[in-house]
């Protein structure tokens, strides 16, 4: 089984990457954004829990999003393992996740960082907003704030894992196969190599 987290600034390419690292190793890919819309959307007791905070304008309290994702992990028990992308965003998160999985007996085996100049983001975003109609991918200024809160939050983060030897940095500036290939190459190294009978 194996166990990451993925990092990144808004356009660095998490989702697509997930895409493919959680074909090519059977990992569940769990988006804590796609989680929550669809607590929410399906009215689970958790999403009507969550919706009474974002309705008031409220932080999401890093209880009931650990609560959501132990559902996430508990729905998939074929799973090889678990892409976390979005969360943990915060250093308290971070030890949450850490207990979580502690109680499944798993634990987080890497943590990469897809890193890539903030022009280059940029520009992505502003592309990708044209198509996704997303307001705050056609904003500069919001997609610059995005990034501070990025760099302000996940600072600490970095810290965390680098302390437990589990964090990596992936060149994030590529075609999406080169990248997918250097994304391969750090799991390959953590990754015990399967027996052959």
């Amino acid at each position: 089984m194996i166990n990451l987290v993925l990092f990144g600034k808004p356009g660095a390419g998490k989702g697509t990457q997930a895409n493919f690292l959680k074909e090519k190793y059977n990992l569940k890919h769990i988006s804590t954004g796609d989680v929550f819309r669809y607590n929410i959307k399906n009215g689970t007791e958790l999403g009507q829990l969550a919706k009474t905070y974002i309705d008031k304008g409220d932080l999401v309290p890093d209880q009931v999003t650990i609560d959501m994702l132990r559902d996430e992990v508990e729905k998939n028990p074929d799973a090889d393992g678990f892409i976390f992308d979005g969360f943990p965003r915060t250093g308290a998160q971070a030890k949450a996740l850490d207990t979580l999985l502690k109680e499944k007996d798993m634990q987080i085996h890497a943590t990469i960082a897809l890193d890539a100049d903030d022009q280059v983001l940029i520009k992505r975003l502003l592309e990708r907003g044209k198509v996704s109609g997303r307001t705050d991918d056609q904003d500069v200024d919001k997609i610059k704030n995005r990034f501070e809160e990025y760099n302000e939050k996940t600072a600490p983060l970095i810290e965390y894992y680098q302390e437990q030897d589990k964090f990596h940095r992936v060149n994030g500036i590529g075609s999406i196969e080169e990248i997918t290939q250097r994304l391969s190459e750090v799991i390959e190294t953590i990754r015990p190599p399967k027996t052959i009978k």
